[in-house]
């Protein structure tokens, strides 16, 4: 086209900008045209390429003369100059180390300050027909001086010193805006340029990307060689097609994840970040962006695409998966925690009652304490940040969430809290109750604990260790209640919550008491024959003291049914010769002896001894009453006689008296008699 003059600019991250003007009548008009082509500099961020050697003809005819304002060089051009080029002006290279003063140019549409030592932008507000200015790599710290220039469509100031993005408010009109090479760390003050379609901020000190609202026309965003770790509001703009983020830090797809919600994305580059290094990268980028033509500068194909989704969907399974163990990790934690606190205030309830009734007994004029929440909690100052005003209230609230857990881990059966006993009256699958070999009590009182040990023992046929720990086993006599059980081949008793192992002979006790287990393990440590002739040596006198002392009624109420045989049998014994009785059934009855000496020391809870000092109670209370009854009748059966013994000689003489003078006519005694006689006939 006859009069055209043409600029091309090319710029490394793809975009060809050409800019036309034309010296006939319309010569107002430019036309930008935007294409994608491979850069010829990838070394540059933004290379400028004059056509028909542009640049180096105009410099050969400028000249920089003196002006009297002190340091500011005044430009002057040949006139063949200005009718020859009269819209552009390039004065690369120059060693400029401000701008000269451009008097008589006002009709300049390009403007080139490239590769000089500009320090401050300046001189040029009088080009307000200006339309491309380029001060690539000069020493440029502040964006000033362009509030005049409103008809700017191009503003390049890569490789220049500048640390903030300000002064734009003007130029509404600008289409591409470069900012590479800089000191910038932080994306502001460019909301209001809503015509902007490039903009190239890479080589720059951003660590986040955000504030990008208002950009709606914005194609093209290079953000490359940064220190980002996360994207934000890329999602709000409605035309992005290109963004380039490789060479940064970003790791995760998270911090990026609003990049899924761009529905105008098609090309976009990772390459050079962490997250680019991981091998689920590539399928969880096309997952979650479908949209995407390249990736990292190479076209998808729809094998990838596929491949992607079906790789993609596993990884999220199993990131559900591991989310899910998570989250039942996290919540086993808390119920854990929320029962231990629970345990805590309870046993400091228990405590404080304790400690009331005994100054109660030592001090019985003394007026007794409240036991609420405020003593609790006074006694406890190092809760009360944790807890509620009132020690009663805060039991309520933790009641709220979950106070028992049980699990079922490999083999072993693990209960928190009193209410984890109820699962023992679960219907258990016969393959879950047979592999459980271990059973964890934490936090749950052990006489709660012995009123289960029979459901346990039918539950758990298999169950042969098991474990204590906070369950308040405070003396010997406890263990007792652990013959009911059907095998126990290990026992562990946790020192925490378990006073009773501060006792030095409580190991010899267990063995001695629960001998026909044939423990093999107490506390992890071995049991040896001589542990078991030791526990023989320091417990046997006892139960043979305890059963011998007990009556034959009370010894055969204490012992099972078996047991109840073993004992008659013994007791049968007695009566027969020593000669008659072998050596085997001597044995026999010797075993057995022991077995039933053992079984007289046994455990009650402290429920149940409640509960018996209840019926005990009632027991006498009745029969008080009914002796009171019998007592009431005996004496008034007494007094009756006394009164009798008074009135009988009196009432003799009357009967005698009566009966003389009755039959005192025998006649008419006789009449009288038969007259009744027919009376009653």
């Amino acid at each position: 086209m006859a009069g055209i003059k043409s600029l091309r600019y090319k710029v490394n991250c793809g975009l060809h900008l050409v800019i036309q003007t034309s010296s006939l009548s319309d010569k107002n008009k430019v036309e930008f045209k935007l294409n994608r082509e491979t850069p010829s500099f990838p070394g540059r961020l933004l290379q400028h390429d004059l056509e028909r050697n542009y640049s180096s003809r105009q410099g050969d005819h400028i000249n920089l003369v003196s002006s009297s304002m002190p340091s500011f060089p005044i430009l002057q051009r040949s006139s063949e100059e200005k009718i020859l080029y009269s819209d552009r002006l390039t004065l690369e290279r120059q060693k400029l180390t401000v701008c000269p003063i451009i008097d008589g140019e006002e009709h300049l549409r390009l403007l080139n300050f490239q590769h000089n030592f500009i320090t401050r932008i300046q001189n040029i507000s009088n080009l307000q027909r200006l339309i491309f200015l380029d001060l690539y790599d000069n020493q440029i710290e502040e964006i000033s001086g362009l509030s005049t220039l409103r008809s700017l469509r191009v503003l390049l100031l890569g490789k220049n010193r500048i640390k903030k993005i300000s002064n734009l408010e003007n130029l509404k009109n600008l289409d591409v805006l470069d900012l590479h090479g800089n000191q910038i760390t932080k994306i502001e003050n460019v909301n209001h340029l809503c015509d902007l379609r490039v903009l190239n901020l890479a080589r720059n000190l951003l660590s986040h990307v955000d504030n990008l609202n208002g950009l709606d026309s914005l194609t093209e965003l290079n953000l490359r060689h940064n220190q980002i770790t996360s994207v934000r509001d890329v999602d709000n703009l409605p035309c992005l097609q290109r963004l380039f983020l490789s060479f940064n830090n970003i790791s995760s797809f998270d911090s990026v994840s609003c990049l899924a919600e761009s529905t105008s994305l098609s090309d976009i580059t990772f390459d050079g970040n962490p997250i680019a290094q991981e091998s689920w990268y590539k399928h969880t980028v096309l997952q979650n962006m479908m949209q995407l033509r390249q990736l990292d500068m190479k076209r998808i194909t729809e094998e990838e695409r596929r491949v992607a989704s079906v790789v993609a969907k596993k990884e999220e399974e199993k990131k559900r998966e591991s989310h899910k163990q998570s989250l039942l990790k996290e919540k086993k934690r808390l119920t854990i925690n929320n029962v231990a606190r629970n345990w805590d205030l309870q046993q400091r309830v228990a405590n404080l009652a304790t400690t009331q009734d005994r100054k109660d007994s030592e001090s019985p004029l003394q007026e007794p304490c409240q036991m609420d929440g405020s003593a609790a909690i006074s006694a406890f100052p190092e809760e009360t940040g944790s807890l509620d005003p009132g020690l009663s209230s805060a039991l309520q609230g933790l009641s709220v969430t979950d106070t028992h857990l049980v699990e079922i881990e490999g083999e072993t059966l693990s209960l928190y809290g009193s209410g984890a006993l109820e699962c023992l009256d679960r219907n258990w699958s016969v393959q879950t109750a047979s592999i459980v070999t271990t059973v964890s009590f934490t936090f749950i009182e052990f006489d709660e604990i012995v009123q289960v040990l029979p459901k346990l023992k039918m539950k758990f046929p298999n169950s042969l260790h098991l474990k204590f720990k906070e369950t308040n086993l405070v003396m010997l006599q406890q263990f007792n209640a652990l013959a009911q059980l059907r095998r126990v081949d290990q026992l562990t008793i946790d020192p925490q919550g378990n006073p009773v192992v501060n006792f030095t002979l409580w190991k010899y006790y267990v063995l001695f008491r629960l001998s026909h287990f044939g423990m093999q393990k107490i506390n992890g440590t071995e049991v040896t024959q001589n542990d078991m002739i030791m526990a023989e040596r320091l417990f046997g006198i006892l139960a043979h003291v305890a059963s011998s002392e007990l009556p034959q009624y009370r010894m055969i109420s204490i012992l099972g049914d078996a047991r109840k045989k073993q004992f008659r049998y013994l007791i049968e014994s007695k009566g027969k010769k020593p000669g008659i009785i072998s050596e085997e059934t001597s044995d026999s009855k010797r075993l057995m002896g022991e077995n039933t000496n053992r079984a007289t020391l046994n455990y009650t809870t402290r429920e149940f001894y409640h509960e018996k000092l209840e019926e005990i109670k009632d027991k006498k209370k009745f029969c008080k009453m009914y002796v009171e009854d019998l007592v009431k009748e005996a004496t008034a059966i007494n007094m009756k006689n006394e009164a009798l013994q008074k009135l009988w000689p009196q009432m003799f003489i009357e009967l005698v008296r009566d009966a003389v003078i009755e039959i005192r006519s025998k006649d008419s005694y006789m009449k009288l008699c038969l007259q009744q006689i027919t009376d009653q006939k």
